[in-house]
C-alpha cells in the first residue's frame, strides 16, 4: 500500500518497491493523492517504473556525445562534419556537466556565447546533432531522460541564403587564375560546377564508370538528399571530360582530397581578385543559367536534384536580358 500522510496544508504519497527509487508526490486533496497512489502501485507491480534518475547522475553530457559520435555519427553522410562538431563542443565546460544538471536554460547560456563567436546558421548546425543525441538516448540508449533540453531552445533564424553569382568577368579571370596553377583538375572542376549545377562532393566523388555512352550523361550515385540521378552533360562538359586520360572505371573523375581541393580553391579566388566567392556558389550560378536557357522547373531539378521547389526557387535569380531561347540540354529518359 502506498504510504499517506499529512504534511502542511499538502497530503504526500510516497511509493516504496524493493530494487527500484522511491517515489514522492504532493497534492492538496487526500481523494487525488489515494487515487495517485494506487495508479503507482500497478505501475510498480507490473515493473514499470522509470529507471533510476540517479544514473543520471554518474554520466557527464560528455559521455553521451562521445557515445553518439562513436555509434551514430559513423553511420552517417555527414560524419566528418559532424564529428568535428561534437569533438569541438567537448572542449566545452558544458560537456563535463552531470545529464542531470544539463537544462534547456544551461544550453541557452551556450547559445549567447556562441552567437558573438559564430553565426546563426553554424550555431544551429551545431544544435542539430545534439538534439538528435538526446533523442536517441531516450528512445534507443534506455536512459531516464524525461525531456530533450534542446528541444525548448529558442534557436536563432538561418542566415539569408547566398543569391551570389559571377558578374562581369569573374569566371573567365577565375578560370584563367586556374589555369595559371600547378593543379590540372582545378578547372576542369569549376567548368563542370558551372554546366552541371553539381555539388563539391558530387564531383569529387565522380567516377569514370559514371559517364554514359558518348558522355552524354553522368550519373550520380550518392547524392546530399540519397537519391541518385543522372544529369545531361552540356557540349562544354562534354568537351572537358573528352580530354581525361582513359582509366579503370573506379578511378576518380579527379583525384584531389577535399581539402586539398579547398586549399586550392581559396587560392585560385585569391589570385583571380575576386571577393566573397563560395564554390557554393557557381551551383547557384549553374542553377539561374539553366533557367535563362529556358528549363522549366521540373527540368532543372532534375539535373540539380533539388526535391523542394521551394528551396529550388530561390537559387533562380534569372536574368532575362541573357535568356537564351533554345535550351541547350536533352534531358535523359
Amino acid at each position: 500500500m502506498p504510504s499517506i500522510r499529512k504534511r502542511g496544508d499538502r497530503w504526500q504519497v510516497q511509493i516504496r518497491r524493493q530494487h527500484a527509487p522511491n517515489i514522492t508526490r504532493s497534492f492538496l486533496k487526500r481523494a487525488d493523492a489515494e487515487a495517485w497512489g494506487r495508479e503507482m502501485e500497478v505501475e510498480a507491480d507490473r515493473r514499470c517504473l522509470k529507471h533510476d534518475p540517479r544514473v543520471l547522475d554518474r554520466i557527464t553530457l560528455g559521455d553521451l556525445v562521445v557515445r553518439y559520435r562513436d555509434e551514430i555519427c559513423a553511420n552517417k553522410k555527414s560524419c566528418d562534419v559532424e564529428q568535428t562538431i561534437l569533438n569541438a563542443f567537448l572542449r566545452h565546460r558544458l560537456a563535463k556537466r552531470p545529464l542531470s544538471q544539463v537544462t534547456s536554460a544551461e544550453f541557452a547560456r551556450y547559445r549567447d556565447e556562441r552567437l558573438k563567436r559564430v553565426s546563426p546558421s553554424a550555431l544551429n548546425r551545431e544544435f542539430s546533432p545534439l538534439q538528435h543525441m538526446y533523442q536517441i538516448a531516450q528512445s534507443e540508449w534506455g536512459l531516464p531522460i524525461i525531456d530533450n533540453p534542446l528541444k525548448r531552445v529558442r534557436k536563432p533564424q538561418n542566415n539569408k541564403p547566398r543569391t551570389r553569382r559571377l558578374q562581369g568577368d569573374e569566371y573567365a579571370r577565375l578560370l584563367a587564375a586556374a589555369e595559371s596553377r600547378r593543379v590540372k583538375y582545378l578547372k576542369p572542376m569549376i567548368i563542370l560546377a558551372v554546366e552541371t549545377a553539381m555539388r563539391r562532393g558530387e564531383i569529387l566523388a565522380a567516377q569514370r564508370g559514371h559517364l554514359g555512352e558518348g558522355m552524354r550523361t553522368l550519373h550520380i550515385p550518392e547524392t546530399k538528399t540519397g537519391v541518385p540521378r543522372t544529369i545531361p552533360l552540356s557540349a562544354a562538359a562534354r568537351e572537358l571530360l573528352s580530354h581525361l586520360e582513359k582509366a579503370h572505371p573506379s578511378t576518380p573523375l579527379f583525384e584531389v582530397t577535399e581539402n586539398g581541393f579547398k586549399l586550392a580553391w581559396q587560392r585560385t579566388v585569391e589570385a583571380a581578385g575576386i571577393e566573397d566567392l563560395h564554390f557554393h556558389d557557381l551551383r547557384h550560378e549553374a542553377v539561374s543559367r539553366l533557367f535563362e536557357r529556358g528549363l522549366s522547373m521540373p527540368q532543372v531539378a532534375s539535373i540539380s536534384g533539388h526535391r523542394d521547389f521551394r528551396m529550388l526557387a530561390r537559387y533562380a535569380h534569372v536574368s532575362t536580358s541573357e535568356a537564351a531561347p533554345v535550351p541547350i540540354y536533352s534531358l535523359p529518359t
